[in-house]
């Protein structure tokens, strides 16, 4: 008697046919992996959720006073304070998503190992950890704006929506492209802090792009962060950046987000082998 044997192969299908179906498919399992997480960043903290509300008013604190005092960069309309919280609660959901996403493949290998289901789950749901960060935030913000004078102007609210999905878009793909790396490269996670401070000083949270030279401005256009944190203060000053800012961080945004699916694609059916 014949005994035949049978192997199945659970491979990830190519990009732009699993990405949202299987998203969708597994979307229990999305908001499990978003839910611990959460749960798990604030587990046996004395402040718990009260950090996410800390951090960035001290660092405006200190900024203000280097910056703002001692080194005299002006703000423009807004007061300095405002200037800087504005710039930090959009750099910091970005900074945060990246650094988050970064290691999420790293940090969950013993499941990868074991059980199949799509990957991009988990940097994703570290992403949308990071959002709920950014929407206690974001309400800080517009009570500390209402309370300095300088309440969001309707007729440009639009430019909230913009600030961030440019947001979204450009930590989504960097940081599903880093934890691709990362699987890899270990040495990703020592190179990243580097990283993103250097993209602190290259965008303009500290400073406004009205005192660079026009030459240095169209090359922070390329930073889509540089678009999403004039545009968030355009809601407080009530003016709309320059359009060549806002066109080109957007589209800088979209590319970063579709080349860092596109990536992540093409990488993740080694993943399971390699980490």
């Amino acid at each position: 008697m014949r005994v035949s044997s049978r192997e199945t192969v659970i491979s990830p299908k190519s990009f732009g046919v699993f990405h949202l179906a299987e998203i969708v498919r597994f979307r229990e399992l999305f908001y499990i992996f978003s839910w611990r997480d959460i749960k798990v960043r604030y587990k046996q903290t004395f402040l718990g959720i009260f950090w996410v509300i800390f951090q960035p008013l001290v660092t405006t604190i200190i900024f203000t006073v280097f910056f703002g005092n001692f080194a005299k960069i002006p703000s423009g309309d807004l007061p300095y304070p405002l200037f800087v919280l504005t710039g930090l609660v959009f750099w910091n959901y970005f900074s945060n998503s990246v650094s988050h996403a970064a290691n999420s493949m790293i940090e969950n290998e013993s499941i990868i190992k074991k059980v199949y289901f799509p990957k991009i789950i988990l940097p994703l749901s570290s992403l949308l950890t990071g959002f709920i960060d950014f929407l206690i935030n974001l309400f800080i913000l517009f009570i500390f704006a209402v309370v300095t004078g300088h309440s969001p102007n309707l007729r440009i609210i639009y430019l909230l929506p913009f600030s961030i999905l440019v947001t979204i878009f450009s930590s989504s793909g960097i940081g599903l492209f880093l934890a691709s790396v990362n699987v890899k490269y270990r040495d990703v996670r020592y190179i990243l802090p580097f990283f993103i401070q250097i993209l602190l000083f290259i965008t303009p949270v500290i400073y406004p792009l009205s005192i660079l030279s026009p030459s240095h401005k169209i090359y922070m256009a390329f930073n889509p962060m540089s678009g999403a944190v004039e545009a968030s203060r355009g809601i407080f000053s009530g003016t709309t950046p320059d359009f060549f800012l806002l066109t080109v961080s957007a589209v800088s945004s979209l590319l970063i987000l579709i080349a860092g699916f596109v990536y992540f694609s093409k990488t993740e059916k080694f993943f399971a082998d390699i980490v």
